[in-house]
């Protein structure tokens, strides 16, 4: 479960619905693991009840996608009420993914946004396993106590520090903050990710290997290792670009950037000391082919060209 930037809906992805005017995407690997999850998961209520053990797997697959569901929802309010633009939510074969356009502005926006998901499957967790011991042992309990460890599991394993899981954006907000460069951090919690995805190759493999690869689902278990560990390297190889794309950004100075002249009648104005991310936002609020730069006692500093901003930018990879 993650959120990443937004970008143009894919070929093959269904449609599903609406929520508060966030569109409910699906993946067809969503429906893959849903029969594997069914497959599995059935055999383990067979003895328990007369109801056809598909179905109550079925019942067990459906409610942990809405508790998937519910986790991703949580990013989509953290992100709305900084005011970003969330127009999808995809679910997928590992889980879920939503679309956020635009950039936190900040250390703890970041933070905010990301750490909202976990603590939301952290608590459908608890609850789950609350209610489990309240009821009497048999299939409901057997599935209620379920979607409590899973989702408590969920939590803790979104919150490894590694990007692009959601604990990788808590570590790049912490290291953002210390360092006040967001593209260190980026860097930071990317290449752990990819340590977690060689990590977790390794560890299924020594673990089989300590089992002598007698159960009989190893085949499986190293397919889903394998997996997650792609999904792994793939989201950190684009945090390292995106990283790549805001450090070329905070090079980005008006100050360093502005050229002598007179800037044309109404046009508008720019502090001098203003860079990166923020003045792309200022120059994307008032779009202009020329802008005065002012000093703080607001005399002018000079003016400052669309066309020398994009040309420092292509500069500077």
């Amino acid at each position: 479960m993650s959120f990443s930037d937004a970008r143009p809906r894919s070929a093959g992805t269904w449609r599903v619905g609406r929520f508060a005017g966030v569109e409910l995407l699906a993946k067809p690997s969503l429906l893959v693991m849903g029969v594997i999850l069914v497959v599995l998961f059935a055999p383990r209520f067979e003895s328990q009840t007369q109801t056809n053990p598909y179905v109550i797997a079925a019942v067990f697959v459906l409610v942990l996608y809405a508790s998937v569901l519910l986790h991703e929802i949580a990013h989509v309010v953290a992100a709305r009420s900084f005011g970003m633009r969330v127009p999808s939510v995809t679910l997928h074969l590992l889980g879920g993914e939503t679309a956020i356009e635009g950039e936190s502005r900040t250390p703890w926006q970041e933070l905010a946004t990301a750490i909202v998901g976990p603590l939301v499957s952290l608590g459908i967790g608890l609850a789950a396993r609350q209610v489990a011991e309240s009821v009497e042992p048999g299939v409901l309990h057997d599935i209620v106590a379920l979607i409590g460890s899973i989702n408590i599991l969920v939590a803790v394993f979104n919150m490894l520090p590694g990007l692009p899981l959601d604990g990788g954006r808590v570590f790049k907000a912490v290291v953002w903050q210390l360092t006040g460069h967001e593209a260190t951090g980026t860097r930071f919690a990317a290449w752990i990710g990819r340590l977690a995805a060689v990590g977790l190759v390794v560890a299924t493999l020594l673990w089989l290997q300590r089992t002598g690869f007698s159960d009989d689902r190893w085949t499986f278990d190293l397919i889903i290792s394998g997996l997650v560990a792609w999904f792994l390297w793939e989201g950190a190889g684009h945090a390292l670009a995106q990283a790549r794309r805001t450090a070329r950004v905070d090079l980005l100075d008006a100050r360093t950037l502005l050229e002598p002249g007179e800037a044309p009648e109404g046009a508008p104005r720019l502090p001098v000391d203003i860079r990166g991310q923020v003045l792309l936002r200022a120059m994307a609020a008032r779009p202009a082919e020329t802008y005065a730069v002012v000093e703080r006692d607001g005399s002018i500093a000079g003016i400052l060209r669309t066309s020398r901003v994009d040309e420092a930018y292509r500069r500077s990879r």
